[in-house]
C-alpha cells in the first residue's frame, strides 16, 4: 500500500509539475489574448506548441485580425504558417483590403503569399498597388535601350517611349502574367499602330492615336494587372530606313549584274576561242587538202589522164592566179596610206 500511495503522490506531483510549467509558459499569452478579445484555450497553445509554431506570434496575429474584425482562427493561421507562409503580411494585407473595401478573402491572400514568395514582393504590396496604382516604364530601361523602335509605311523609324499605369487585379495574381509580359504587349501594340501609318508625320501629329489604338487591344487579359492608360512619353524620329534598304537593294542588284556581266564576258571569250580553234581546224584541213594536190596530180601523170601540156597549162593558171593576187595586195596597201 506504501508503494501505491508513493506512486501515486510521485503522479500527482508530476501532473501538478506539468501544469505548473504550462501555466508558466502560456498563462501570460493566454491572458493577453483573453483580454484582446480573441480567447484561446490551453488545448490550442498546447497544440501549438507540439507542432513547433511560434506561439506568441501566431496569437498576436490572430489578436490583430480579431481587433480589425477578421474572423480568423489559430488553425487557420498555423497552417499557413507551416506551409512557409508570413502569416503577418496575410493579414496586414486583408487589414489593408478591408479598409480600401477591396474583396479579398484569407485563402485569395495565402494563395498570393505563397506565390510571390522568393520574388522580391509580398501580398501587401500586391494589395497596395491595387489601391495606388502604379506606372511602368515600357520599355524597362534598365533592359533595353530606352525606346521602341518602329518603322512607319514611308521607312521612317519612330522611337517611342511609354508609360503604362496598371492596377493589381488581386483575382488574377495567381497564375497571371507579370510586368515584362505587360511591357511586351504594349511594345508589340506600339509597333504595330506605327507600323500601320502611311507616313511618320500621322505618328508625330496624333501621338495618342497610339495609346488609344493599342489600349483598345486588351493587352492585360491573363495578366496580374489591369490596364488603366498608356502614355506616350516620348515621340522622336529616327533614320530613314526604306531609303537605306533601297541603297543597299541597288548596290546588291548593281553587284548582281556585274556578276552576271562577267559571266556574258566569260562565255563569249569562252566562244572567240572556240571560234579560233575552228578556224585553225579548218586550215589545217585545207593545208591536208592541199599537200593532196601533188600526189593527186601524180598519180594522173602515172594513169594517163593528165598530159605535159596540161600540167604547164596549170602551172601557168597558179602563176597567173598568184601574180593577180599580188596585184590586188598592192592596190589595198596603197588605198589604205595617207595622202600627203
Amino acid at each position: 500500500m506504501d508503494t501505491i500511495v508513493i506512486i501515486g503522490i510521485a503522479i500527482g506531483a508530476l501532473i501538478i509539475l506539468v501544469g505548473g510549467v504550462l501555466l508558466i509558459n502560456f498563462f501570460s499569452i493566454w491572458l493577453r489574448a483573453l483580454f484582446a478579445g480573441a480567447k484561446v484555450s490551453y488545448t490550442e497553445l498546447i497544440a501549438l506548441k507540439l507542432r513547433s509554431v511560434p506561439v506568441g506570434l501566431v496569437v498576436n496575429v490572430r489578436i490583430t485580425a480579431i481587433k480589425s474584425g477578421l474572423p480568423l482562427s489559430t488553425d487557420d493561421l498555423s497552417t499557413h504558417f507551416l506551409a512557409g507562409g508570413n502569416i503577418e503580411m496575410v493579414v496586414q494585407a486583408l487589414i489593408a483590403a478591408r479598409k480600401a473595401n477591396i474583396h479579398l478573402d484569407f485563402d485569395s491572400a495565402c494563395a498570393i503569399d505563397l506565390a510571390t514568395k522568393g520574388t522580391g514582393k509580398s501580398v501587401i504590396e500586391a494589395v497596395r498597388t491595387s489601391v495606388n496604382p502604379m506606372v511602368i516604364d515600357c520599355p524597362n530601361p534598365n533592359v533595353s535601350k530606352g525606346t521602341i523602335d518602329a518603322v512607319s509605311k514611308d521607312g521612317i523609324v519612330i522611337k517611342v517611349r511609354a508609360r503604362v499605369t496598371v492596377r493589381t487585379s488581386l483575382d488574377r495574381f495567381v497564375g497571371g502574367a507579370t510586368e515584362d509580359t505587360i511591357i511586351a504587349r504594349v511594345g508589340e501594340g506600339i509597333v504595330s499602330t506605327v507600323g500601320s501609318c502611311d507616313t511618320y508625320k500621322d505618328v508625330l501629329e496624333n501621338p495618342d492615336r497610339i495609346s488609344k489604338t493599342v489600349l483598345g487591344k486588351s493587352l492585360d487579359s491573363n495578366t496580374a494587372f489591369e490596364i488603366l492608360s498608356i502614355d506616350i512619353a516620348d515621340v522622336d524620329v529616327g533614320e530613314n530606313v526604306g531609303a537605306k534598304l533601297q541603297a543597299e537593294q541597288a548596290d546588291a542588284n548593281k553587284l548582281i549584274a556585274q556578276a552576271e556581266a562577267e559571266v556574258r564576258r566569260a562565255a563569249a571569250v569562252a566562244t572567240e576561242q572556240e571560234m579560233v580553234a575552228r578556224v585553225a581546224e579548218m586550215r589545217a584541213r585545207v593545208v591536208e587538202a592541199e599537200a593532196q594536190v601533188p600526189l593527186a596530180i601524180s598519180e594522173a601523170f602515172r594513169s594517163g589522164n593528165l598530159g605535159v601540156m596540161d600540167y604547164y597549162r596549170l602551172k601557168n593558171l597558179q602563176a597567173d592566179t598568184s601574180m593577180r593576187d599580188a596585184i590586188g595586195s598592192d592596190a589595198d596597201d596603197g588605198d589604205q596610206q595617207p595622202v600627203g
